[in-house]
């Protein structure tokens, strides 16, 4: 007697694979929608930086920067750690502020702890531009302070379509990101004059194990996803997120870190494209 086996393949879900990012030519918009863009740098904590009475290299750091970035500001931060035991231990930390005014919103901001700097704007002209002013403010770091290497390395961008524009969002954006509210023909239109608020979240896999969060979604009404870096207004909003990240050892230097800043740009501008429409960018002016 013969005894057959015979041997099937079980399919199963595979590992993600990562975004295969293409280049892209970037169409500029003169009236982008960027609520806000920020680049932070995280490094082991060097505890100069945190005193307010070790001036010296903090005003070495303040001159390097002081023409463009001409305002400075100490920010304190309180953190709460609470214990198995509920103890509260309550830290707190300094944090420098070099911004190019001296009014509550300025439009670029340096901000310097002693485990991080970040550089933030709400006026992005270019990822030249932002590249370059990054380059400026890592140099400053390297040059007063001297980490070792970088433990940290992420680029966000944040935009908020708002009034007529978010009355299109539907034209702007592909159906396939907007689910349950893309357009007026949507099996669930009898749920969309019913809803206030909704919010995506996907985690990407991107090239060399690094990693991007998108968030999209309505915001309704003096309302905001993140009260450390977008405020809220007084009509409903459409928020479209990205922050790509790592946490892969950097040496600490301009060229090694923007360098990877660089792809990131790219990398997220081609996710972009993946998601929106050529509405949306003649919408901000672009030219196609």
């Amino acid at each position: 007697m013969r005894t057959f086996v015979f041997q099937t393949k079980v399919l199963t879900m595979t590992d993600p694979q990562p975004l295969c990012p293409q280049h892209v030519p970037e169409v500029p918009l003169p009236s982008a929608p960027l609520a806000a863009v920020v680049a932070q740098v995280r490094f082991p904590p060097i505890l100069a930086i945190g005193q307010p009475d070790a001036l010296g290299a903090m005003a070495g750091f303040q001159e390097c920067l002081r023409s463009t970035y001409p305002h400075l500001a100490e920010h304190h931060t309180h953190h709460i750690d609470v214990t198995e035991a509920s103890h509260a231990d309550v830290r707190r930390s300094l944090v420098w502020r070099l911004s190019d005014s001296g009014d509550q919103s300025p439009t670029w901001r340096v901000s310097l702890a002693q485990d991080f700097v970040a550089l933030e704007t709400r006026e992005y002209n270019s990822r030249t531009d932002f590249l370059a002013r990054l380059t400026t403010v890592i140099d400053a770091v390297a040059t007063c302070f001297h980490p070792v290497n970088a433990t940290r390395l992420g680029l966000r961008y944040v935009n908020r379509l708002s009034g007529t524009a978010e009355t299109k969002v539907s034209d702007m954006v592909r159906p396939e990101v907007l689910g349950i509210i893309a357009g007026t023909n949507n099996a669930l239109r009898h749920l969309q004059s019913s809803l206030v608020h909704t919010m995506m979240h996907a985690h990407f896999l991107a090239p060399d194990d690094d990693m991007v969060l998108a968030r999209w979604g309505i915001l309704p009404p003096n309302t905001t996803h993140d009260p450390n870096l977008i405020d809220p207004i007084d009509i409903k909003s459409w928020i479209l997120d990205m922050d790509m990240s790592t946490t892969r050892e950097h040496r600490f230097a301009a060229s090694t870190l923007v360098n990877t800043a660089t792809s990131f740009t790219k990398c997220l501008y081609w996710l972009f494209r993946e998601m929106v429409t050529d509405e949306f960018l003649r919408h901000h002016g672009g030219k196609l």
